[in-house]
């Protein structure tokens, strides 16, 4: 007797159908009950009236939202010429601690060492000790630009992860691959070029999405420092006319980027993950 029935589908298959269509119909089903107590409930707290003024203010939204895109916009050149630096930082610091001369050992010191005090230390004080110390110095302008140090305090701190993710990949590769292309004649730098290296980034395209994500995120510590960014933007807004609704706005424009961005990263995880099964 055959397992298939007019479909073309095996029994175990038209199982799991089934077992599908009713998980989505529970996680449906849950999503919407849980959104539907947040609507009927939170508006009966006691003090939603106060809340609903001072954070979802929609006159407020109208007004301040344009101006809020047009300091967005900073935000996403920060992000544009910081982006590539931290990617060729991090690979270089990845390939220093990656080295097995005995004459370079030096340069893996020097990297674990980068990495470890990068990494250790917040991105806000970093921030903070870079965006104001070195302008301290009285450098002329414009080498005492918040935008400059600002910028090099991101690609500073961001470099010793992406460093990291890069060393992941490189040490995902097999040593045997690059042992086959040693025996091949190929010189280390010729073996990490056009073995390892194509390999690795490979493997590592998900991960670093994530971070530029949290990078773009980031670039708003920069207010503390001066620049009139997105979020400085809404605080003075939120000066001006007593009312936190400009920092809604800000949220929401980061949540319009940030998602799209996150969504694209789980595919590129998922389907890394379908190809490696």
């Amino acid at each position: 007797m055959s397992d298939h029935n007019i479909s073309g589908k095996t029994r175990r298959q038209i199982y799991e159908d089934r077992l599908k269509r009713r998980s989505l119909l529970i996680a449906g089903s849950s999503t919407a009950a849980v959104v539907l107590a947040i609507i009927l409930l939170v508006p009966m707290a006691p003090g939603w009236v106060k809340v609903k003024k001072s954070f979802f203010n929609w006159d407020v939204f109208v007004k301040t939202f344009p101006k809020l895109l047009d300091a967005f916009l900073l935000d996403v050149a920060i992000f544009a010429w910081c982006a590539p630096l931290i990617a060729l930082l991090g690979l270089a610091i990845a390939l220093m601690r990656d080295v097995r001369a005995p004459a370079l050992f030096p340069l893996r010191i020097f990297g674990a060492l980068y990495t470890d005090i990068f990494r250790g230390v917040p991105v806000v004080l970093t921030v903070y000790l870079i965006g104001f110390g070195i302008p301290g110095l009285g450098l002329p302008r414009p080498w005492n630009s918040p935008y400059i140090w600002g910028s090099l305090a991101l690609i500073l701190t961001y470099s010793a992860y992406v460093a990291e993710i890069f060393r992941s990949g490189i040490d995902s590769v097999h040593q045997s691959q690059r042992s086959a292309a040693q025996s091949l004649g190929l010189s280390e730098r010729h073996v990490m070029r056009d073995v390892i290296l194509p390999q690795a980034i490979r493997r590592v395209v998900p991960a670093q999405m994530n971070m530029l994500i949290a990078l773009q995120k980031d670039v708003a510590l920069l207010s503390f420092i001066g620049p009139v960014e997105i979020f400085r933007q809404a605080g003075v807004f939120k000066s001006l006319l007593a009312n936190f609704t400009p920092y809604v706005g800000a949220a929401v424009i980061f949540l319009c980027v940030t998602i799209p961005a996150t969504r694209y990263a789980d595919y590129l995880m998922a389907k890394q993950n379908r190809e490696r099964s």
